[in-house]
């Protein structure tokens, strides 16, 4: 038994994760290629390595000559006198297995053999770090911040290290070596020279991750998350649905005293996050979009995928947000165009009626409120 060769694989097979029969192939062909610089040649050389005590036989298949004059190639020819040296039933025609000493190769052959398996186990290790990064791609790691690269950021992912271009970076994080971050893995692509994985802070799938990981029932699938808007740093969307009619899709995303989301929040350093019933009514996915403003109607066109929607003069400024970013992301989250006007501006609006927004029964209860205490002459709550 070979124990130091056992030992040796044992431990390139624990800290490379790299299987004993890609390692024994690889000594099988490094073998061989000693062979072939050693006798100029190996196509009748056969190696033999049993896998479970790792001893190994190199021999060659040679055929059996009359005399030594008959020898013509020493490499693939043998005389019958020395291969019944070998074998004692051995007889001219026949093939009989020569072994090969190892131990007999010069330092050339012997450094090429190294060099082979070397090779070899560094592209088995790029593979399996390859493979291993692969299958997290479109998902989200935990790294560790190592240097700024100019103004790109390395981030090391335990057994590689990844690229945080300044494009996927987040405007205003700044990050110090040996801080943890969260990152979603973009892209991995296999290199000559190892795996080259694409990370972003900027993604919006990372705040999808980021909510599956936090939220049970999204993870087992009462939850699903029908849609997503992000402005990286600064504000988020997220529309979601629940399967269970007993399970309140908002109220498990935000959790209990706003536990869960705001554990994401800390995550994202700051980001707001609004997170909004999913409705297969476009109007009132319109209306919970736009949160936290309040509409007074909502005419969605399916078909132009168009909407245009009426809020009271108070809330104009509310719907639009801060330049514009609230309806902007309500039109990414729904996939509408939306137009939003004002009580005041659509009166204004040529030919515009309320009954053109809302169904009859919305614009009685609309038209009732009007004069009554708590209400303004135009029907809307006094703020």
């Amino acid at each position: 038994m070979n124990k130091e060769l056992m030992e040796a694989l044992d431990i390139l097979e624990k800290e490379k994760e790299i299987s004993k029969e890609t390692l024994f192939e690889a000594i099988e062909n490094s073998l061989l290629t000693a062979c072939k610089n050693h006798f100029g040649k190996a196509d009748n050389v056969k190696v033999e390595i049993d896998r479970e005590t790792c001893d190994f036989l190199v021999y060659a298949e040679k055929e059996v000559v009359a005399t030594a004059d008959d020898v013509e190639d020493p490499v693939l020819q043998i005389s019958l006198e020395d291969a019944q040296k070998i074998s004692t039933k051995a007889s001219v025609g026949d093939v009989i297995h020569v072994e090969i000493k190892s131990k007999e190769f010069g330092r050339i052959a012997t450094q090429n053999a190294k060099n082979v398996i070397l090779q070899k186990i560094r592209e088995e290790e790029r593979s399996v770090i390859y493979n291993q990064y692969y299958e997290k791609e479109r998902d989200v790691v935990t790294g560790i911040v190592q240097r700024y690269i100019g103004k790109n950021i390395s981030i090391n992912l335990g057994k590689a290290d990844a690229l945080l271009t300044e494009a996927e970076q987040v405007k205003g994080e700044v990050f110090r070596p040996t801080e943890r971050i969260k990152v979603y893995v973009h892209e991995v692509k296999n290199t000559p020279k190892g795996p080259r994985i694409s990370v972003s802070r900027t993604h919006p799938e990372l705040v999808k991750r980021l909510f599956e990981a936090e939220v049970t029932e999204i993870k087992d699938g009462t939850v699903e998350i029908k849609s997503i808007a992000r402005e990286a740093g600064s504000r988020t969307k997220i529309a979601v649905w629940s399967n269970n009619p007993d399970v309140d899709a908002v109220g498990a995303c935000v959790g209990m005293n706003g536990a869960r989301v705001n554990a994401i929040v800390e995550e994202l350093r700051g980001e707001k996050i609004d997170v909004v019933n999913w409705d297969e009514n476009p109007g009132n996915l319109i209306q919970n979009a736009l949160s936290p403003a309040k509409i007074v109607a909502v005419f969605a066109d399916p078909e132009e995928k168009t909407a245009k929607v009426v809020v009271p003069d108070y809330q104009l400024s509310l719907a639009i947000g801060k330049e514009g970013q609230n309806a902007r992301l309500a039109a990414r989250l729904t996939g509408y165009k939306i137009d939003i006007k004002s009580e005041t501006q659509a009166k204004d609006a040529p030919g515009f009626r309320y009954e053109d927004y809302v169904d009859d029964e919305e614009y009685e209860e609309y038209e009732g409120y009007e004069g009554q205490e708590g209400y303004d002459q135009d029907g809307y709550v006094n703020q």
